[in-house]
């Protein structure tokens, strides 16, 4: 059986050589890059990188201009590493596409169950298709299309996209959205929901409309 490939950016040897040598233990295959223009290259020569951890602070290219050029050809999954913890840095990261993010330090089991939970979800992908008000998601293609057009949706997204979807008329509260879609608890950080929610509204046009906000709750989809 093939294994996973996860493509580790970092600067710092010591960090990229932690990470490896844990998620090699638990059967992944491992690619490392020490800079940004490195990881982009290596990135662009191997198409079957299933995720990849990125560091912010690096040197050539930073890991913003890393996840930038990489979200204008691929959604492939990216989990942020950094040592700041600024809410702006993780709001900043969330408007690029980022799907997780983890301040240094971090400890390297849990990183290795976060890599675990967004192959997961990327993965969980079925045959059955969600429609709902000119709305449809088909899970195996991982497209959605309104009124027959596609729009071009991050993983996080998409995956926001479908819970609601899949919960239509229900009022769902921010915890509940953060534990089912980022699969683990964000200690209350609605911000995290509210940015993704406004940006999914915006890809949606006149659509956006049925993800209503409940006031001091959190969100229900719902066509009237």
């Amino acid at each position: 059986m093939e294994k996973i490939k996860v493509l580790v950016v970092d600067d710092e040897s010591r960090m990229r050589k932690l990470v490896s040598d844990f998620l090699t233990r638990d059967g992944y295959e491992v690619i490392e890059a020490g800079d940004g223009e490195e990881a982009v290259e290596i990135f662009f020569q191997n198409k079957d990188i299933a995720v990849i951890l990125l560091d912010v602070m690096m040197p050539k290219m930073n890991g913003w201009q890393v996840l930038k050029t990489i979200r204008e050809y691929s959604q492939v999954p990216v989990i942020m590493l950094t040592a700041k913890g600024e809410e702006q840095d993780e709001l900043h990261g969330f408007d690029l596409g980022v799907d997780e993010y983890i301040s240094k330090p971090f400890s390297p089991k849990i990183l290795v169950a976060r890599v675990g939970a967004v192959l997961k979800r990327s993965n969980q992908v079925k045959s059955s298709k969600l429609e709902c008000g000119g709305i449809v998601i088909d899970k195996a293609a991982h497209q959605v299309t309104i009124d027959g057009k596609e729009i071009e949706l991050s993983f996080k997204e998409f995956e926001l996209l479908t819970y609601f979807m899949e919960n239509r008329g229900l009022a769902l509260s921010r915890e509940k959205i953060l534990n089912n879609v980022w699969n683990y608890d964000y200690f209350g950080d609605a911000r995290t929901i509210d940015t993704h929610v406004k940006k999914l509204r915006s890809k949606m046009g006149e659509k956006g409309e049925y993800i209503h906000t409940i006031w001091g709750m959190g969100y229900k989809f719902e066509v009237e």
